[in-house]
Parts: C-alpha cells; structure tokens; sequence
C-alpha cells in the first residue's frame, strides 16, 4: 500500500477579529476651518502633524480626535460626576472610529495658584513628604505634618448620640508656615507709594487713584480731628503719622454725619486689596501693582513650612532643603539613602526624579511655583507622571513638545515619544521642528495655507514621501539658514552689571544697542533670568511674552488691538448712525447672546453646551444693523474675515480706512494674516499671542524690544517672514533682544549671548559673546557645535 505525502504548507491562522482596528479613521472632519477631511491614522506608531500655523493641525488633532475621545469617556460617568468635567461637544465630522484614550499633553499653563509648585503638580511632593515622615528625626507626624497647605489645627466638640453625650475632639499637625499660610511671601502696602509728603491733604497729598480732595473719602481724614488739612505731610508729628497711617477704627463725625475713620493703610486694603486684581481697572490694577511688595516670610524665610516641619531632618536634611534642592541633586540624595524598610518607595521615588532629568527639567526644584513655568516646561512637567505609567494602547498628544527646548534637548525628548510608542502606544504630535518630524512614522501635512486658505490635506505618508511632496513643509524641510555675511555695528550698550537672579551667577555683560542681538543656551541656563531679572523694566525697554492675554471670550482681534474703533467709525459715518452699533459689547448686540454669538446654557449637573445662537445665526449683531454696509460688506462680514482679506479691503473704494489699513498691515507682518479679525483671544495659542502682542507694540514709543521664543508655533516657511520682520524693526531704529533656540534665528543675529554651559547650577554663565560666525568657528559651546552643523560648516 501506498501512503502519500501531503506536500501543502500549512497556513498561518487568520489574524483574530480583534487584531483587525489598527487604524483611526477620521472621514469628513469640519471642525473649524477643516474642509472634509478624510485621513487614517496608524495606531501604535508616531505620527506627526505639520502644516503652516492656522493650517487646521489643531482643528483635527485637538478638536476632533482628543475632544471626541474625551468625551466618549465623560459620558461612561455618572451625570452627577460629568457636572465636574470639562465641556466638550460632539466635532463636527461624519465618520470617527477606532478611538483610544486620549491623554492630552499641551503647553496650557498648570495653573498660576500661589499654592501650586512642581512638587505638588507631579507625585515627586507627596512621595518625599511620605519618605520624611517615615525617615525623619525626630518624628513629628504623618506626611500631613510636612504638607505646607495644611494647617496645624485643633478642635474639639459636644456628640450627642443615643442620648449619650460624648466629648471628641481632634487634632492636625499640619506643616504649613502659620505666618505666610504656606505662601512662602508676605504682601505689605509701600506706604510712600500712597502719598506725597510735600503736599497737605487739601492740596492732594493722597495719591490714590479717585481719592481727590473735597471728595468723601479725604474729607474724613481732613475733617477727623485728627490731622491739621494744611500740613505737609512731612511735618507731621509721630502722633500725626500715626493716626494719618495706622489709627485703629473711630467713630467720628464728617459734615454733621456719624461716620468711621481709620488709618490709610487700612483704607487701601478695604479698598482695592480685597478685591479680584483683575477685576480692578486697568489705572487701579497698576497702581495696586506699584503699592504693594511681595516679600520673603520673615519665619520661614520662603520655605512655606513650619519650625516644626524644618525641625525634621533625615541625615542633616530638612524637607525644605529637599525641595530647595535642584532636582538632579534631589535624585542622587535618594539613591545614596539606604534604608530597607522603605526601599520601595526610594526606587519609585528615584524612577521619578530621574524622569525630570531625562526630560530635561532636571534644573528645576521642587518648590518651584508652576505659575513660573514656560509653556514648553509646563508640558514636559506634565509628561513626567507619564513616562512611568504602566497603561498602553492609550493615545498621547503632544502640542509642539520642543518648544523651548535648545537644538541639545530635542534627542532627549525625541527619545521619550519613540518610548511612548513602543510601549504599544498611540502618539500624536503637532510639530513644526524638522528634528522631530523625520523621527514620524507617518506625517500628516495640513495646508495648502492658512485660515480660509487651509484645512485641507496635502499630503500623508512617510518623511521621505513628504520630501518628495512638493508641498510647503516637504520644500522647506532640509531648509538650513546661513550665517551672515557682514553684521550691523552697535550703536551703544545696555550694561548688565552683577546679575545674580535665580542662577546667575554675578554676571556682567553688555548687551548691543541697535543690532539684532540673540540670548541662547540650554534650557534651565539662565537666559529668562537674565533678560527678565535685569533688561525688562528698564525705561524705554518694551517686553512681548507668551503670556495669556488678560480678557474674556468676546475679546478678539479687533478689540484687543484698537482695530474695532476706527472699522466703527467708519461704518458709521457711511451710515449716518452712531458708532456703538457696530460693536458686539455694546447697542449693536444681538440681545439673545448679547454680542457673542453663541448662548452659553448651564445643565447644572449636566456638561454645560454652547448653541450658535438662533436669533443672529452666530452673527453677533442685530439684524437692523447688519443693514448698515460699507464697501459692500455689513459688520459681521468684516468680523469673519482673514486679516490678510481685511487689509486690502481696508485699503481702497469706499471702505478706505487709514488707521484700520495700518493696524491690519502690522498683524499680517507678523505673520497673523490667517487670524480672523474676530476671532476669540481664548482660542490663540502661545506663540500666536506673543506676535499678536508685538504687533500692538509696534507702533508705540519703545526703543528695545525684547522678544521670547517668537518661532515657537511658526511653520518652516514662517520662520523667514519673522527674520524680516526683526530686520525691519532693527532698520527703523529699534533694537532686539531675542530669546531664541532655532538657528536659523542665530544665524541671522548681529550678536550672540551664549549662557551655560549647563542648566541649573551648573549654568548660569556667560559662555560665548560674539558673532554668529566667530561661534561657529570656535564650536566652544553646545550652542556653536549645533549651529555649525546646522549651517554645515
């Protein structure tokens, strides 16, 4: 008999179902300026979206994916517990699946709480505040005894229960410093700032802002009995000044009317230091701003922590050392303590630390105030509590993670999404930095421009496809920037002499008057410190940051920049009608939204919604006066539109606008031409705030400009519009001091400052002065050999 031999090879099994959603599927998306976009997206890969600024990358990453994501989860909870969250409405896109969970990394500050540090932000504060309560001598209590936001306190109390009376009381040792209550500052009123003691109080020696004389207020100190209203100031007695400051509450009788007079400290805090400061008036906020000092805790000397808390010690360190420490010092401490009984909470103590220092955070404390941090620290800050997280398949988005980092630190945080991903993660990034996008297993290009002239896809593939593409970031992506040839000569010197700011360390350097001049070095070395501890302030010096911008969701554009006021006048005198009806905060208002385009609806327990508002379909303005026109276009047409658009239509015809035209002109100069003239603040992104800052700035009477960061949020293709416009600022007189990390920026400087060579303590130095080409030729700094090899020399 014949066995035959079955040559067939056996066939692999098909892939379970399971295995089949790799894919995010994204079809129709119209968030925003997005125009039916259609993209899948690879999971468990680093994909990159890039794209001019405006061009939608947030619109389809934040808005559609993460909001979706995030709110496909809220609605797991309970409606009690969704009160709590965050209000996210359904995207506009017709198809959205294979979703993971979005944990959303962004450059949103932490928060400007007094109360807030790095410690507290992050698990590496309470982890120490357990290890001292365990380790500490001598022992004073549990972690809460180290906490400085709690309090020590005691109480005790009458229970009545079954009829039974019981006494209970309790106690809490808290670590908070009882003088500052955990503020680690102290605020005062400078009295000299309240009053001018060559003057009487008839002739106005009270400088606070309303109280003139014959007023009510100064009638009580005039009419009191107490001072003599003809004196100077200066002439008071002991007895005098004291009633005139400090006088404890009185009755007192002022024009016949019982009343109460007290001390003029005590009447400005009443007044205005009770009060919301943003709240106050801008000519009150600034005045509150020059009378008040904010100085150290005379008991804790800024710690925040009680004598109790300090008392505390493991091996000669208190926890007010421990968080003073710069946090790679932190983590070296740890791993020299050896102690068994606690040594799982030293490895996971240390795994933390060390996860500052690989993200490059490793010159901060953990005292550190979050309100200090920049965008780009906040979010590499909130990335620690990630890196360690034992959770995969979920989806990271990242918001220009290379933000304030130097050319040195990119690796490093290049690194840390390649480790996201390959723990089985999702990773999305908005980018515009070449150095991180050729680390992209997929790009997703948005464009072709910006605003109306975006929100579509360009291109989606790989890096070497994206070269290949045409499009605007493929042709710009191997861009490298040339030193120049010759250099502007310096017209003076700003002096820095003995700057010892946070690390500085008693530095003395002048800074070219002029000239384009560029501050750089790795992050943590002391730029912001010398800049804003010893420059900004100076007369004549005008600061732009990327600071949020103080205002509400109706501030936009327009208002923010003065631009709404001569577009109002105009409209109204081609109208013959009054100018307030062409604002939206003022009679023009629809009265159902009352100006601002969407009715914002309270479901208490529920999220709150925001619905277009039915009567102006989102319109903002009355419907008699969007009967009004100029040029052919009413007012909400004119709020809608690109700046780019509202400048030439600003320009010529019958809606000439001089002042609007020139205001206009200065936004597109500063690369804000997609930006719409009526666009909420609150929707502008760092870098967007700080050009749309420079750009009211420029008109005004400044001579040094000092700029942070500017690139950061700027496609490649940008970045040259930017160094035009410096050069131009430079050509019409004024100097620029930038803060800058992108080389083509310090190739095209007149004059380097290089601080270094490291961050922290190890910083804090002047390590290179000179001129780009001298830099490069040295390569004597981190900064010199990146920039060499950046212009390939």
């Amino acid at each position: 008999m014949t066995v035959g031999t079955s040559t067939d090879t056996p066939q692999p099994p098909a892939p379970h179902v399971a295995d089949s959603h790799d894919m995010i599927r994204v079809h129709g998306a119209r968030e925003n300026n997005l125009k039916n976009v259609h993209v899948e997206i690879p999971k468990r890969r680093l994909t990159v979206f890039t794209g001019v600024s405006g061009s939608g990358k947030s619109s389809l990453v934040f808005d559609t994916i993460a909001a979706e994501s995030q709110r496909l989860i809220n609605e797991t909870y309970s409606a009690f517990v969704q009160g709590f969250m965050p209000t996210l409405a359904r995207p506009e896109v017709d198809v959205l699946d294979g979703l993971t969970t979005a944990i959303i990394v962004d450059q949103q500050p932490m928060g400007t709480s007094p109360r807030s540090t790095v410690g507290t932000a992050t698990d590496a504060g309470a982890l120490v505040r357990i290890l001292f309560s365990r380790l500490a001598e001598p022992y004073i209590g549990s972690q809460k005894a180290y906490a400085f936001n709690v309090a020590t306190a005691d109480a005790s109390g009458t229970l009545v229960v079954n009829g039974k009376t019981i006494q209970k009381g309790f106690s809490v040792v808290g670590g908070m410093c009882p003088c500052c209550e955990g503020l680690g500052t102290v605020t005062d009123i400078d009295p000299a700032r309240l009053y001018d003691e060559s003057k009487s109080l008839a002739d106005g020696a009270i400088t606070v802002p309303g109280w003139k004389p014959g007023g009510w207020v100064v009638q009580s100190f005039t009419e009191s009995g107490f001072l003599d209203p003809c004196k100077p100031v200066r002439e008071y007695t002991d007895q005098e000044m004291n009633d005139f400051l400090y006088r404890d509450p009185v009755k007192v009788k002022v024009r016949g009317i019982n009343t109460t007079y007290e001390g003029l400290l005590a009447r400005v805090r009443k007044a205005f230091l009770s009060k919301d400061k943003e709240t106050l008036q801008p000519h009150i906020r600034a005045f509150v701003d020059r009378a008040v000092t904010f100085t150290l805790c005379p008991e804790c000397q800024g710690t925040r922590l009680s004598e109790l808390a300090r008392s505390s010690k493991i091996e000669g360190i208190s926890i007010a050392d421990a968080n003073a420490m710069q946090i790679s010092d932190l983590a070296a401490w740890i791993r020299d303590l050896d102690e068994p009984s606690v040594t799982t909470l030293l490895t996971v103590l240390g795994q933390t630390l060390d996860s500052f220092v690989s993200i490059g955070l490793g010159y901060l404390s953990l005292e550190r105030s979050t309100g200090t941090l920049s965008g780009g620290e906040a979010q590499r800050v909130k990335m620690v509590r990630h890196l360690g997280s034992a959770l995969t398949d979920v989806t990271y988005v990242f918001d220009e993670p290379t933000v304030g980092l130097h050319p040195h630190d990119i690796q490093r945080m290049n690194d840390l999404l390649l480790q996201l991903r390959d723990k089985g993660n999702t990773v999305l990034v908005v980018e515009h930095k070449p150095e991180t996008i050729r680390y992209a297993d997929h790009v997703v290009d948005l464009g072709p421009m910006a605003g109306t002239a975006g929100g579509e896809l360009v291109f989606e593939g790989t890096v070497e496809g994206l070269r290949a593409s045409g499009t605007l970031t493929g042709r710009h992506l191997d861009d490298r920037a040339s030193v120049k040839p010759s250099v502007r000569r310096a017209s003076g010197v700003l002096e820095v002499r003995g700057a010892d700011t946070h690390n500085l360390r008693d530095v003395d350097v002048d800074i070219p008057l002029g000239v384009l001049t560029v501050v750089t070095g790795v992050a943590g070395s002391g730029k912001s410190s010398l800049i804003h501890g010893s420059v900004a302030g100076r007369d004549g010096v005008v600061t732009v940051d990327q600071s949020p911008i103080k205002g509400s969701r109706r501030s936009n554009p327009a208002t923010y920049t003065g631009l709404l006021d001569p577009i109002r006048k105009a409209f109204a005198k081609a109208n013959g009608v009054k100018p307030a009806l062409f604002s939206p905060n003022s009679q023009g208002a629809c009265p159902d939204c009352n100006g601002a385009g969407v009715v914002y609806t309270d479901l208490a327990i529920m999220a709150g919604v925001a619905i277009t508002c039915e009567a102006c379909e989102g319109k903002r303005f009355q419907a008699s006066v969007l009967n009004h026109r100029l040029g052919g276009r009413d007012i909400s047409e004119v709020f809608a539109m690109p700046v780019a658009e509202a400048e030439e239509f600003f320009a010529s015809g019958e809606a000439r606008t001089p002042a609007a035209h020139a205001i206009l002109r200065r936004l597109a100069d500063v690369g804000l031409g997609y930006l719409s003239v009526g666009q909420p603040l609150t929707t502008l992104s760092g870098g967007e705030r700080q050009r749309l800052k420079l750009a009211t700035h420029m008109a005004g009477p400044g001579s040094v400009y000092i700029l942070d960061e500017p690139t950061s949020g700027l496609h490649l293709a940008d970045v040259e519009q930017l160094l035009g416009l410096l050069d131009r600022l430079v050509d019409s007189g004024k100097s620029v001091i930038v803060v800058e990390h992108h080389q083509a920026v310090m190739a095209h400087a007149d004059w380097i400052i290089d601080l270094g060579p490291g961050a922290g303590h190890d910083g804090g130095r002047v390590v290179f002065e000179g001129t780009p080409a001298d830099l490069v030729a040295a390569r004597s700094t981190l900064t010199g050999e990146h920039l060499a090899d950046y212009v390939g020399s």
